[in-house]
């Protein structure tokens, strides 16, 4: 894919979200949505990890969040479980958002940003390495 059709996918998935910054995820996750985390352990381990997010990593996120999946995580409940998916600066995780919209969550979406986005609004944070 050249550059143009990356962004284009990207515009086009983002349009069908309504994404939060991470105030309102916050706000959100208060309310009862699944914060899910899916950057990989390395990312997490050198930039920290947000206390209350399940960690479920982008290579298995359809089966672990799929409703009908016999291998979905507990905490999915249902079509309607509300999910805000959180990866690094909020590229991939508008993806995996519109992903699990086709896999029937049709209120999943993502933070603007990301975890670094999260983190600089001053959010709870826990572990990462200090540059």
């Amino acid at each position: 894919m050249s550059g143009c059709n990356v962004d284009r996918h990207l515009a086009e998935a983002r349009a069908r979200l309504r994404r939060l910054d991470p105030g309102q995820a916050r706000a959100a996750v208060q309310a009862g949505a699944l914060l899910v985390d899916i950057r990989p352990a390395e990312q997490r381990h050198r930039e920290g990890e947000v206390p209350a997010a399940l960690v479920v990593e982008r290579n298995v996120l359809e089966w672990r969040l799929d409703p009908t999946s016999n291998a979905r995580v507990p905490e999915v409940s249902g079509p309607d479980q509300s999910v805000v998916v959180l990866c690094s600066e909020g590229y991939a995780s508008s993806l995996a958002a519109v992903s699990l919209q086709a896999l029937g969550l049709w209120a999943a979406t993502d933070v603007i940003g990301g975890f670094r986005a999260w983190a600089a609004a001053g959010l709870p944070t826990t572990g990462g390495q200090t540059a």
